[in-house]
Parts: C-alpha cells; structure tokens; sequence
C-alpha cells in the first residue's frame, strides 16, 4: 500500500513510517494539517494514518474536509485521546478505525489491511495471479486449467493472498484478516495451513507462486519491488 501519515511528532513518525516501510508499504511522512493536504492533492495513497493532535489543529477537521470533498480514502486515527467518546467522535467525522496511541506495528498493520479490504475487496468475483486462477462465486481455483481442491480455511487463506498480488503479507495481517486474531496467539497455524497450500498450489506446477519474505511475512507472485 501507497500509505499517508500524519505525524507531527518526529520520533514516533520515523518509527512507524520505518515499520511500515519494512512490511512492504510506500510511505510518505506529513507533520501537519497542510502538508497533508498538500499531499493528498499530489499522490494518490491507499490509506492514511492520522494522528489527531497536531500543530496546526485537530486532525478531525482535516478528515472532515476530505469527506466533505467525497475523498473515501481509508483512514486509521491515532490518538493519545483513547476514551470513547472520543473514538465515537473520530468514527462520526470519518474515521474507518481508531486506534489509542501508544499502538503496536503489528496492530496498526492489522488495522490498515482490514479498512481497505472493506473498501475494495468485496467488488472482485474472479483473481488471478500468474496461471493460478479463483472463482469467489463458484468457489473453483485452478491453476494451469487443473482444478485445485481446498478445504475452506486454506481457500480463504489463498483468497486474502490473491488479493494482494506482489505485496508483503506479515503474520499480523493473515492472523486478522483470515483467523480474526487481533493478538498472537504464538502457534505454528500459518506455517502449517501455508504448508499444505503451497503444497497443493506450487508442488506440480512451476513457477513456484508463494514465497517467504525472510523476517517479514509472506508474497504471492513476483514480489513488487517499488512498494
């Protein structure tokens, strides 16, 4: 993901914009309310992170103007402000999560791949990637015309990957989006559930389309170099 944060603390932006930058996302750093205007009329970013208290003003009013203007970028809003009726107050200007700061990496990444698979995942009915073809509706993958049989889990897990060909996809993000953990739960279920489908997706076919990111996580297909 193309990802905006808005920051204007030095250390905690460098910190998380690092963070995310490890976990395969573009960055780009605004410390304020016009920089990240200035910004937003520039690129075009696949999710914002947006702190709330910033120099020039709260963040919310910010969100407000971008929502007002029909922007539907997916926002995440961080804020020392954790208390509910604060967190209903940003969710009601615009907000698609709110997390209290201090928050961990692996959250916030959990966190931006949900609100932007809200918005964008449920449109697609067919993926592809390479020669590896799914079918959400028949529920049907084949790959090189051979149709491949997967029990639901491992198929739901083949779906969030062919969701995001040539990405980064941390452990974080599989434990949110195909288990719903938000914790974890220190198991060895990815390693097995991702051994049994590269075994059935990659064994008698080549290339080979699921690969490890050593340290990181997890890509299907040729790994995106300018993310």
């Amino acid at each position: 993901m193309h990802v905006l944060l808005i920051e204007d603390d030095a250390e905690t932006a460098e910190m998380t914009a690092q963070g995310l930058r490890e976990s395969g996302h573009r960055v780009m750093v605004a410390t304020g309310q016009v920089a990240a205007e200035q910004a937003v009329d520039a690129h075009d970013f696949d999710a914002m992170v947006l702190d709330r208290m910033l120099p020039d003003g709260d963040g919310l009013d910010f969100l407000r103007r971008l929502r007002e203007r029909g922007d539907r970028i997916p926002v995440v809003l961080l804020s020392a402000l954790g208390d509910v009726d604060q967190r209903i107050e940003g969710l009601r200007a615009g907000g698609d999560d709110y997390l209290p700061k201090p928050c961990a990496l692996a959250e916030l990444l959990a966190r931006l791949d949900a609100v932007t698979r809200r918005r964008d995942g449920a449109a697609a009915t067919f993926l592809r990637v390479g020669d590896l073809h799914m079918d959400l509706i028949a529920r049907v993958v084949q790959r090189g015309g051979q149709d491949i049989a997967l029990q639901p889990r491992e198929f739901r897990l083949l779906e969030f990957m062919m969701r995001r060909p040539g990405q980064v996809i941390t452990r974080a993000m599989l434990l949110e989006g195909v288990w719903h953990y938000r914790f974890d739960p220190q198991t060895k279920v990815i390693d097995v559930q991702l051994s049994r489908l590269r075994h059935k997706i990659d064994k008698d076919f080549s290339p080979p389309l699921i690969h490890t990111v050593r340290g990181i996580g997890y890509c299907i297909g040729a790994l995106d170099q300018t993310a």
